[in-house]
């Protein structure tokens, strides 16, 4: 028995890679994987996957959100900034100049990684009869996920006074395990354009067969849609019509799409758009029922990382000039422990 919990989640993997498993579907970037990854490798051409970590620009797109600050380090007795800073200032004998920064930023601004932590929900898993707080493979909310508040159940917060941040499920065992392996570019831009469409699992396989997209188990799936452009062409200056009605996003309220992601076997999935899927997605039937449905499935249920607003366009423009859908990838988050979510520095290469 669990030592967490007495019932998972059903279709979920929680246990299948042990008790204290952190990793969900990354276990499947085994070694083999990387080395079959390596043959995708013709031509040596290399794509950063990611976009400048001061777009999108504002807090449009999500309030809570803000652009990076950066700025310089300052001397501790003299409040003077470390940028170019002629270091004769401390000795006359000295002939360098040197620049020092720091930045303050939100983890989620930009191209990023979701973790297990950044979603859990409230589920029944030692069969109380009383749901609680849940991550990825039975993981707790204020016991291995710490804030700086709990919550009871009439919404009253509770402060604490220990440290935040996540003691399990942290960015930092995806970086510590290394996220690299094949990626197969599914490109979704080429069926819907720039329209706002909510794409179903119909449309979706339509669109692989289409364009031959056979993504193997352990592989890592990208869907290209050109949200990232829209991004870039606003100029870090984006409104909320262009952030809100462009490109594709998937149903995550669409089972049968749901089912493919189960079944696919896909170690992560990444984006160009803002969630992945249409946020919020639409009401579904019932009392309750959650906001992001295949977040749920991804994260709590199956340990399928997502990935979010990549910037996948010079990459499936080449593919798409090419004849290729496969590529080696490298997806590696910061190593910050107990972070929910990292800026993704991603490359591909061909």
């Amino acid at each position: 028995m669990n030592a967490r919990w007495t019932r998972r989640p059903e279709g979920s993997t929680w246990g299948d890679w042990g008790d204290d498993d952190q990793l969900g579907r990354l276990n499947l970037l085994t070694a083999e994987t990387v080395l079959r990854a390596t043959k995708e490798i013709q031509t040596g051409e290399r794509f950063c996957l990611s976009l400048p970590l001061d777009y999108p620009g504002g807090n449009v797109l999500n309030p809570r959100r803000f652009p990076p600050k950066l700025e310089p380090t300052m001397d501790a007795a003299t409040g003077t900034p470390r940028y170019n800073y002629p270091l004769k200032m401390d000795n006359p004998a000295h002939i360098d100049v040197g620049c020092d920064d720091r930045v303050t930023m939100t983890l989620q601004y930009s191209s990023q990684w979701d973790t297990f932590a950044h979603m859990g929900q409230m589920f029944d898993a030692d069969g109380d009869g009383v749901p609680e707080i849940r991550y990825y493979n039975g993981f707790q909310g204020g016991k291995d996920v710490i804030g700086p508040v709990d919550y009871a159940d009439d919404g009253k917060q509770i402060p604490r006074d220990e440290p935040m941040g996540a003691r399990k499920l942290g960015v930092e065992t995806f970086a510590e395990h290394g996220i690299v392996g094949r990626g197969n570019l599914l490109n979704l831009f080429d069926v819907c354009g720039r329209e706002r469409k909510v794409v179903s699992y119909d449309v979706f396989m339509k669109a692989m067969e289409a364009q031959k997209v056979e993504p193997e188990k352990g592989d890592l799936m990208f869907i290209y849609t050109g949200f990232a452009d829209v991004i870039l062409e606003c100029g870090k200056n984006p409104t909320r019509e262009a952030m809100h009605n462009a490109c594709a996003a998937l149903d995550g309220r669409d089972d049968k799409l749901l089912d493919w992601i189960t079944d696919s076997g896909i170690a992560a999935l990444i984006a160009d758009n803002y969630a992945v899927e249409q946020a919020p997605a639409r009401p579904a039937p019932g009392k309750s029922y959650a906001n992001s449905p295949l977040h749920q499935h991804c994260l709590f249920k199956l340990g399928v990382p997502l990935g979010e607003m990549w910037h996948l366009t010079e990459l499936a423009h080449w593919l798409k000039a090419n004849g290729r859908t496969r590529f080696f990838a490298t997806c590696q988050p910061i190593r910050l422990p107990g972070a929910v979510g990292s800026p993704a520095n991603g490359v591909a290469i061909v």
